[in-house]
């Protein structure tokens, strides 16, 4: 297991002193503008020599300190703060591939990443295949010879926590000049992993979700070492797609909890993983943590800790699913997670409610299989509740 920042990082990162008027939470800039004494400061401020602010959708205070306590959470050069996980998603793909180019991402993905890659980035003559992250020999002969620019990955998978062999999928990027390799790790965060560590360019985060975890705000980062960092700043400037200040300090509040909100998610996960192993109503378990996931020897190697994701199939299909999140009590019916609440959802009816189950079984999605997002309560008073909602 790799090891992850610990609560005093958590705390203290990113830190600079001093805050104005020495405040020690990290104060929120509203200010849109930002003028100068003279028009020697602009230049300086315009040529590097003297870094300022100038415009609020080139940089922000608040937004800079985000961006330095997560690059040291994740071990990064460098971090952009985002309006949200999509608009870091959609920053690394446009501005990093062009037309005539192609990616590779593995199955069991974020939907809409997905379809960010298939559809609207088709439109633009950027191709892609798709193929399982445990099919390594897969990848590689998915990859075009001086065409294919990207490997992408989620780690752990939406909705499967499946988990790639990520040191074996950079060793096969660096083995291709000019391909980069980029990794959604929402779901693991870094106190479990730090992709950069092992062999990644570019990781992208929903700071919607664990990072800063309650259930409150909207945002996404990008991070990577400095230099491609700095590149992306200017694509992030004309996209329009940076964070606000409000955001910024949300995520700043939530940073300060999250090694220990993380570690809680972790143990929850694990105890309510086992649980649904042992359950009569459960066909299936999936959760990286538990010896019955395929993936379970990778990701004890890659990973610090599991997740807070547990995903999981009833037995009954369809309506058995339903019914399992109808009588749920404790745990709410809801989209996202990585909040302190406990949150399921069935993406049969939630996020693929449009296609068919034969159409759904394609993709590998069960029609009984429910996401559960494990929260912060106790462990035990979450396990009542499913058991309560399992039985017949």
């Amino acid at each position: 297991m790799k090891d992850g920042p610990d609560q005093t990082l958590s705390v203290h990162g990113g830190r600079r002193e001093p805050h104005a008027h020495r405040s020690v939470t990290t104060p929120i800039f509203t200010s849109s503008t930002y003028s100068f004494p003279s028009t020697a400061a602009l230049r300086a401020h315009l040529d590097g020599s003297s870094p300022s602010f100038h415009y609020g959708r080139y940089g922000n205070p608040t937004v800079e300190d985000v961006e330095r306590h997560l690059a040291e959470l994740e071990g990064a050069g460098g971090a952009l703060f985002m309006s949200s996980g999509m608009a870091a998603l959609s920053l690394v793909f446009l501005s990093l591939l062009r037309s005539g180019q192609h990616v590779v991402f593995t199955a069991d993905v974020y939907r809409p990443t997905a379809e960010l890659l298939q559809s609207l980035l088709s439109r633009f003559g950027v191709e892609s295949d798709v193929v399982g992250s445990h099919d390594l020999a897969a990848v590689e002969a998915a990859i075009r010879p001086r065409v294919t620019r990207m490997i992408f990955t989620e780690l752990p998978s939406n909705p499967h926590t499946r988990v790639v062999d990520l040191e074996a999928l950079a060793a096969i990027k660096a083995s291709h000049r000019g391909v980069r390799l980029v990794v959604d790790a929402t779901f693991a965060t870094p106190l479990n992993v730090r992709p950069l560590s092992l062999g990644a360019d570019v990781v992208v985060h929903s700071l919607t979700k664990y990072l800063a975890g309650h259930n409150d705000v909207i945002a996404g980062a990008v991070l990577g070492s400095a230099g491609l960092i700095d590149a992306l700043r200017e694509q992030r400037a004309l996209l329009g797609s940076g964070g606000d200040p409000f955001s910024a300090y949300s995520v700043v509040r939530g940073l300060k909890t999250f090694a220990l909100r993380m570690d809680r998610h972790n143990r929850n996960a694990q105890a309510v993983a086992e649980y649904l192993v042992g359950h009569s109503a459960v066909e299936r378990v999936w959760y990286p943590g538990v010896s019955e996931h395929p993936d379970h020897e990778v990701a004890r190697r890659l990973l610090r800790g599991y997740g807070g994701v547990v995903s999981f199939v009833v037995r009954g299909g369809l309506e058995a699913g339903a019914r399992v999140v109808d009588r749920v009590g404790l745990i709410q019916h809801s989209a996202s997670l990585g909040g302190v609440e406990s949150l399921i959802q069935q993406p049969a009816v939630f996020t693929w409610h449009d296609l068919d189950s034969a159409g759904r079984a394609a993709l590998g999605i069960e029609d009984g299989l429910l996401r559960l997002s494990v929260g912060l309560e106790q462990v035990e008073d979450i396990i009542a509740d499913l058991d309560q909602a399992l039985s017949t």
